[in-house]
């Protein structure tokens, strides 16, 4: 089971058809943490079980998403905050059928769902956060002080945090639709996203990875439940309207309990308890904070993500999900290799190609097709640089 939702993301990412909030497929820094971490995962169970080669592939295509998450959804332009011009998007949108996807986080538009009627809904991708980012903190993929999430922070704050009376809650992410309207009128496919309680869970969470205090966190999340100690979806960020019974860090009108909330308060308390974050996994923290001066960087191919370009030292992957023959050259057919590809337990054969320091002409290759004895009928290349 483990191996086949290993094998799934590996055929199947990086680009995620639905990210966190379930509205938009792309570069999802959240789903790149969980993706990592899942890999590292499943390679410790393959490992367990005497399966070296398996672990050690799993492994290696997770560095390939590790190191690629700044490249996929940092931006270098952004505009949100005066002297803050990286941080983390909340996505780039990419479909998930484009084999030749723009990678380029300062490129791009996303649409925002949940939008009045006649109300812009199409804004630059650059210039959307939210704070899922910080699930590369939770599971040890990136550092609590890494400059780069401590910037996106500083975003975050000054575009999404709301100030209540019981303490901190956060937005969703900036121009949100989904959540009541200004006169507390219920979301009718419109309204304005609300403060979420989980969100102060989350950055508890992270408060405590950084060596802060988390209990102010966990207090907040206490407060914004109700009378009997359900957890809303959204708390009212608004001034009080005591008309329509709704006051600034109480429940809307929203679902509840939201089972992710009480799942998030419940992770925090048992991480403040244990003076450690509960869903760090060790593992996954070994290998990236720790020494990675020898670990080889690669470049994956893939008929449902071409790469465009590979940095040299790092080995380029062509992957597919069936038995061939790589027909290459680094020198513009001058000279030609033939390599048989390697299998895997998880349905994909790949070749592997180092990129050399002297390495200038990209790499140019096509398939002969094991199984049915015929040629690709085209050439790819692959630029270096």
């Amino acid at each position: 089971m483990v191996l086949r939702a290993a094998a799934y993301l590996v055929r199947h990412g990086p680009v995620t058809p639905q990210e966190r909030w379930e509205e938009v497929s792309g570069y999802s820094p959240s789903t790149l943490a969980s993706n990592i971490a899942a890999l590292i995962c499943a390679a410790c169970f393959a490992r367990e079980r005497g399966d070296e080669a398996t672990a050690k592939y799993l492994e290696e295509y997770a560095d390939f998403l590790e190191c690629h998450v700044e490249t996929w959804t940092v931006t270098s332009e952004g505009t949100l905050l005066p002297g803050v011009a990286r941080h983390y998007l909340r996505i780039l949108p990419e479909r998930t059928d484009n084999p030749n996807p723009d990678e380029d986080p300062n490129q791009g538009n996303i649409t925002i769902a949940n939008r009045p009627a006649g109300a812009r809904s199409v804004f630059p991708a650059k210039e959307i956060v939210d704070a899922g980012f910080l699930e590369l903190v939770r599971h040890g993929i990136r550092r609590a002080d890494d400059p780069i999430i401590v910037d996106s922070l500083k975003v975050v704050d000054a575009v999404l945090k709301v100030d209540t009376p019981f303490g901190p809650c956060w937005r969703r992410y900036n121009h949100d639709g989904y959540g009541q309207r200004k006169d507390g009128g219920p979301f009718v496919g419109w309204g304005r996203g609300r403060a979420w309680p989980l969100l102060t869970g989350e950055r508890g969470h992270y408060e405590l990875a950084a060596g802060h205090d988390p209990k102010p966190f966990l207090r907040a999340m206490e407060s914004f439940a109700s009378a009997t100690g359900l957890l809303p979806e959204q708390a009212w960020d608004g001034p009080d309207l005591p008309q329509a019974h709704i006051y600034c860090g109480r429940p809307t009108g929203s679902a509840m309990p939201l089972m992710w909330a009480h799942a998030e308060y419940i992770k925090l308390l048992r991480s403040v308890r244990d003076g450690r974050v509960s869903d760090l996994i060790a593992d996954v923290a070994k290998r990236y904070l720790g020494e990675r001066k020898d670990r080889q960087l690669f470049e994956v191919w893939k008929f449902t993500r071409q790469a465009r370009s590979v940095k040299r030292g790092y080995v380029l992957r062509i992957q597919v999900p069936a038995s061939f023959r790589l027909h290459w050259s680094d020198d513009e057919w001058q000279t030609v290799k033939d390599n048989a590809s390697s299998a895997t337990t998880l349905g994909v054969e790949f070749v592997d190609i180092p990129i050399l320091a002297a390495q200038r002409a990209p790499i140019r290759f096509t398939f002969f097709w094991t199984a049915s004895g015929h040629w690709e009928g085209r050439d790819y290349a692959v630029s270096v640089g």
